[in-house]
């Protein structure tokens, strides 16, 4: 069976306590029960891995190689995450970047990604629902 990576940052795993007013009250579960259920009918299982350290998230990119793409929220590595950078780089299959906030209306440290320009495309702003939204476009990407 296929997989997909569902991979999230520092900070992430505390989802639904973690500044409710910003990040919402859904927990990392419910993210991905929300993709598990979008990839299921092609036959997906989705590898959900969360990791407060840069090296550990690229340990999970190489170890999920052969995955037929990823979903990732890389968090604040983002602005600075060049290590993980470099792993994505040289991650053969598409991925979407997923923000759960707009960090682009926000302080103005988070208004650049070094990840960014690699993905296949950028979810911002629109909550635990971008997850599910970027599954569905790798469901689009991916042939079957």
């Amino acid at each position: 069976m296929a997989e997909l990576l569902l991979l999230n940052g520092p900070n992430l795993g505390i989802l639904g306590r973690r500044e409710p007013e910003i990040y919402g009250t859904g927990t990392l579960a419910d993210i991905e029960k929300a993709v598990a259920a979008e990839v299921a009918p092609r036959g997906w299982d989705v590898v959900s891995v969360q990791r407060e350290s840069e090296g550990e998230l690229i340990h999970a990119i190489q170890d999920h190689h052969d995955s037929v793409g990823a979903i990732v929220n890389p968090g604040a590595l983002m602005i600075a995450g060049w290590s993980l950078r470099d792993a994505l780089a040289a991650y053969p299959r598409p991925w979407i970047e997923v923000h759960l906030s707009n960090v682009w209306a926000r302080e103005s440290f988070r208004h650049e990604s070094v990840l960014a320009p690699l993905a296949a495309g950028v979810i911002a702003g629109l909550g635990a629902i971008g997850y599910p939204l970027a599954a569905r476009a790798l469901l689009a990407r991916v042939p079957d």
